[in-house]
């Protein structure tokens, strides 16, 4: 089956650092796949080059066979990529209903911006209740799930999620884990990057294992469950 999101030899580079060190990955139509490593192993830095909001020193990205490499992150939202990103960054001065509107910015038909109201409304009852009240009021839970839904609005055809349950309580985290796999149930292919390592790979249909802002194994999660590699990258930043 043909990648629908992969990158050749990534690089990213913050000055003289080199953050991601020629990493390539595929993602197919309908997986979930994950990102796994230490703090500092170069997961987010891939997302945000992947979408843009960092510049890729050299390689490329590819989404639905086009070159998005470099592309400005604008652009990115209405061909089918969007991001979730990490510590949720909701517009606390504005309404639920209102932070969600944002994410729906490259729908031009009322009645497409309606439907995805609808689906997250459907996704987040919550939302729903609270959805005249100031985002920055809501709980932690409450304020990732505004911000999953709001990446949601534009319809994603791959919704890359950068560490969802961090800082969460448990029971909210199962709600995330859970929301993954329903996502996946309604055709989103997703790119999580999460510190939650047993969650993730009990939701992920392929991980790739990070050290030091490159790939040092790839996999499904029994395999990597497995592996002292992947405990390795963990213990071996402590």
């Amino acid at each position: 089956m043909q990648s629908l999101l992969s990158a050749n030899d990534l690089h990213v580079s913050y000055g003289a650092v080199e953050a991601v060190r020629g990493v390539s990955f595929d993602i197919r139509q309908g997986e979930i796949v994950a990102f796994l490593g230490a703090n500092g192993a170069g997961k987010s830095s891939i997302m945000n080059a992947i979408t843009g909001l960092v510049p890729t020193a050299s390689g490329q990205v590819m989404f639905e066979g086009r070159d998005i490499t470099g592309a400005a992150p604008e652009t990115l939202a209405p061909s089918g990529l969007t991001l979730s990103p990490e510590g949720r960054r909701v517009f606390g001065t504005l309404s639920v209903a209102d932070n969600l509107r944002m994410g729906a910015f490259a729908l031009n038909d009322k009645d497409a911006v309606e439907a995805a109201y609808a689906r997250v409304y459907e996704l987040f009852p919550i939302l729903l209740e609270r959805k005249d009240q100031y985002a920055g009021t809501l709980s932690g839970g409450q304020q990732q799930m505004l911000a999953v839904g709001r990446a949601l609005m534009s319809n994603p055809r791959v919704l890359l999620l950068d560490e969802p349950s961090l800082g969460l309580a448990p029971l909210i985290v199962d709600q995330i884990f859970d929301l993954i796999l329903k996502l996946r149930d309604q055709d989103v292919t997703l790119l999580v990057v999460e510190q939650n390592v047993a969650k993730t790979l009990q939701v992920a249909d392929r991980a790739y294992v990070l050290v030091n802002g490159e790939v040092v194994e790839q996999g499904k999660p029994a395999e990597l469950s497995a592996s002292g590699t992947m405990q390795d990258a963990y213990l071996g930043a402590n």
